[in-house]
């Protein structure tokens, strides 16, 4: 009979380990000893310029987390994407906690796949390997063979289920017991934080829901031709064992592996980052694990847009639309410095409580994220901006909701990942076009909404400075200036004749009308700002760099 999991539950979790405290005791000791170790052997050796001693010193750190086992691993495969927070001998060998983790025996392996397919591996497959090709945290993969074709057959470790949690009860209860004197202050209890990452890897090791999530994620970018998803073989597949279509690409681990293999590193930090800001903005579900071992450069595409194949497909996670659609209207503030509405968003999203004075965090926020449309968005980055907001939370009632842990761990793996293959990359100089971009040809009831607020006052006046800082972002700080011209032409075009657009054909014509008086000034300025930018010359640009892109 194939087991069956249950759900993550704080409470019922919590009790079934205390009612075994002959398990709970020795393994907190022991958590607790090989941490105090840890940090004294980093406390004394860690300024050491000796690269002998550093080197031993990021092995001790592979091996105390490799031990420490799956949920441990877990964390130190979001410390191995940061870059910035990670100096770069240590980081080299964190890599390997993604996918080259010591394998569990090629015999349980085996068995497993027998009890949950039926049937031993070499009746099931033309050719089964002796050994794995891949071993991460979760489990091991082989590349098996069937009709002439490679699969990729992943197997999940043996008893993975008590090992997660029973250490996740562990973490909760170690975390809730620390925070008062840990240096963190995210506004929220840190038990709340964990629980989410519980529920996300309860989920990651039942195989069959992860199926369930690699078919969902393939059908939402099935219109996409850089983005590749492999193919599920559910006649290979269970509730341990998970079997697709074999990736012939090269991992995005850093900048020389892809130049070797011919590839320009910056098409893909590009589709990787557009990729990750569609799943937020437009899909509400996201892959909440996009560390280097699970992404692929492949061969096609063009030096502006690579081709990127997603695997593992067993931390997902959603965004409500509402969440969605505020964090869209919070970016829109940023680019617009309009502070005391960027307030107002976090307030909706929960970052503040509804009693908070907003008008108090106008200027802190100002300090954080003022300029970065400027010559500072040259220095900007989420590591700039989590030191800086970590250092508001202790003035400031500011708190993370636990519902964006995954969100929040998410983007900033994907910003450490594309930090590796370019130290000089800059998140906002893509972000932000894609955004403008989003807001000018989106014509959704929701999107429209927001472009309104853009272009019109509460009055009802048209905001020049607004709508030229919108287009001059989308059209002079990306790097294909005329890649997007078209589109945006057209799709305005087709708003403001459709039945939609007869609130921007009513807002612009109350425009025209000031002190009971027709004043033509602002309709004269965006009329010319309009055709500055869509101009034959511009509109001729764009469709020739189209053409070639396409070729």
């Amino acid at each position: 009979m194939k087991k069956s999991y249950s759900k993550y539950s704080a409470k019922d979790d919590l009790l079934w380990l205390i009612l075994r405290p002959w398990i709970f005791i020795p393994r907190v000791l022991y958590i607790l000893l090989t941490f105090i170790f840890l940090f004294l052997r980093i406390l004394s050796q860690g300024n050491s310029k000796n690269k002998n001693v550093q080197k031993n010193l990021s092995k001790y750190l592979f091996d105390v987390i490799t031990d420490l086992g799956p949920c441990f691993i877990k964390l130190g495969q979001a410390l191995s994407t940061r870059p910035d927070l990670v100096r770069q001998d240590w980081l080299t060998e964190l890599t390997n906690l993604q996918d080259n983790l010591p394998a569990f025996d090629h015999k349980i392996a085996l068995k497993i796949i027998e009890d949950e397919l039926g049937s031993p591996a070499n009746e099931l497959f033309q050719e089964f390997p002796d050994s794995p090709i891949a071993s991460a945290s979760l489990g091991q993969v082989y590349k098996a063979k069937i009709n002439d074709s490679y699969l990729a057959v992943k197997v999940q470790r043996p008893n993975l289920y008590f090992l997660i949690r029973r250490d996740i009860v562990i973490l909760r209860f170690l975390g809730t017991f620390l925070s008062p004197i840990l240096p963190l202050n995210i506004g929220v209890g840190i038990g709340e934080i964990i629980d989410e990452f519980g529920k996300a890897l309860f989920d990651e090791i039942d195989y069959q829901k992860e199926a369930e999530n690699a078919l969902k994620f393939a059908n939402l970018f099935k219109e996409n031709p850089n983005i590749f998803i492999p193919k599920l073989e559910q006649q290979f597949s269970s509730k341990r064992i998970i079997t697709t279509s074999w990736i012939d690409g090269v991992k995005l681990k850093d900048r020389a592996l892809l130049e070797e293999n011919n590839l320009i590193p910056a098409s893909f930090i590009k589709t990787c980052v557009i990729s990750g800001l569609q799943q937020l903005f437009e899909f509400g579900y996201f892959h909440a694990d996009p560390h280097p071992g699970n992404m692929f450069a492949l061969k096609g595409g063009n030096a502006d847009c690579g081709n990127l194949a997603y695997v593992d497909f067993g931390m997902m996670d959603n965004i409500s639309n509402s969440d969605r659609l505020t964090l869209i209207k919070a970016i829109v503030h940023i680019i617009n410095e309009e502070y005391f509405l960027l307030a107002e968003d976090f307030q909706k999203l929960g970052f503040l409580t509804k009693e908070q004075d907003l008008n108090q965090l106008v200027e802190p926020l100002k300090e954080v994220l003022g300029g970065s449309l400027s010559a500072e968005v040259g220095n900007f980055n989420l590591k700039n901006v989590t030191d800086k907001f970590s250092k508001l939370m202790y003035s400031y009632p500011f708190r993370v909701p636990s519902r964006f842990a995954l969100i929040i761990r998410a983007v900033v793996s994907q910003e450490g990942l594309a930090l590796r293959l370019d130290p000089e990359f800059k998140i906002l100089k893509i972000a932000y076009p894609y955004i403008a971009k989003k807001l000018l040809t989106d014509n959704s009831e929701e999107i429209l909404e927001i472009l309104l607020e853009v272009v019109f006052d509460k009055k009802g006046q048209i905001q020049i400075e607004k709508v030229e800082s919108l287009l001059n972002i989308l059209f002079k700080d990306s790097e294909n200036i005329n890649s997007d011209l078209i589109p945006v032409a057209n799709a305005g075009l087709k708003l403001f004749v459709s039945k939609k657009g007869s609130e921007v054909r009513k807002n612009l014509l109350l425009s025209l009308i000031k002190d009971e008086k027709l004043e033509f000034t602002d309709a004269k300025k965006l009329f010319s700002l309009i055709r500055d930018t869509f101009s034959p010359l511009n509109i001729a640009k764009s469709a020739v760099q189209n053409f070639i892109s396409t070729v």
